[in-house]
C-alpha cells in the first residue's frame, strides 16, 4: 500500500512542476517591446519597430529592471530621441503601461532613460547603453558619430 502511494506522490509532483514550468513563461512568450521614433524638432513621435522576439524582449526587461532609477523630475533641452513600451500580444492581458522615455547624450555613447509619469531617471553606462539602443534600434550607438 504505501508503495502505491508514493507513485501516486511522483505522479502529482511531476504533474505540478510540468504546470508551473509552462506557466512561468506565458508572460515573457505574450510581451511584445513597441518603439517610436521622434520626427524633426518637436514631440512627434511615429512608430518605429515592434520587437516580438522573446530573447530580446527579456534582455531589455533585465536591463530596465536592474536600472538604479533616480527619483526627479528633469526638465529636458529637447524630446526624447526614442520612446518605448512593453505590451502584451494577447489584448485580454490587461497590465498598466509604462512609457520609458530614452535620450541619447551629445557624445553618443550613452542613453538616459526616464519613466516621465513615475519622475524617475538614470542615465545607463556605455556598456548597457549600447546593449539596449542596438535591441530597440537595430543600430550601434557607436555608429552614430
Amino acid at each position: 500500500m504505501p508503495l502505491k502511494n508514493f507513485k501516486y506522490l511522483i505522479t502529482f509532483i511531476g504533474i505540478m512542476l510540468i504546470l508551473i514550468t509552462g506557466c512561468s513563461d506565458i508572460r515573457n512568450e505574450e510581451q511584445k517591446i513597441e518603439v517610436q521614433k521622434r520626427i524633426g524638432d518637436e514631440s512627434n513621435y511615429e512608430d518605429f519597430k515592434e520587437i516580438t522576439d522573446n530573447e530580446q524582449v527579456q534582455k531589455v526587461q533585465e536591463i530596465v529592471d536592474d536600472i538604479d532609477w533616480e527619483n526627479a523630475k528633469v526638465d529636458r533641452a529637447r524630446p526624447a530621441d526614442y520612446r518605448f513600451v512593453f505590451q502584451f500580444k494577447n489584448p485580454e492581458i490587461e497590465a498598466k503601461a509604462v512609457l520609458y522615455e530614452l535620450w541619447i547624450s551629445p557624445n553618443k555613447d550613452k542613453v538616459e532613460l526616464a519613466i516621465d509619469a513615475e519622475n524617475k531617471h538614470s542615465q545607463l553606462d556605455e556598456k548597457k547603453s549600447e546593449e539596449l539602443f542596438a535591441i530597440l534600434t537595430g543600430e550601434k550607438l557607436a555608429d552614430l558619430k
